[in-house]
């Protein structure tokens, strides 16, 4: 059940991404796709982090994957 929870999450984020262009340019269409590129990232890496360890190592892989994921978010869609 965990493994489809990821699977749709993922297949969900990859759909939403679709939907921003690259010639996005400043204004607030580019700060837009900047948070959702930021806070996808960081829903996608926290729930990766989620499937890894038990205990307090699920926690910290957790954070760090929603603070990879936020960053990694962030270098994609902010110019």
């Amino acid at each position: 059940m965990k493994n489809c929870t990821i699977t749709l999450a993922l297949a969900a984020c990859l759909a939403l991404s679709g939907c921003q262009t690259a010639s996005m340019t400043g204004g607030r269409t580019g700060e837009f796709g900047c948070i959702a590129g930021t806070v996808g990232g960081a829903v996608v890496g926290g729930l990766a982090g989620a499937t890894i360890g038990s205990g307090t190592g699920q926690l910290w892989a957790v954070g760090g994957g929603a603070v990879l994921g936020s960053a990694a978010g962030s270098a994609l869609t902010c110019t």
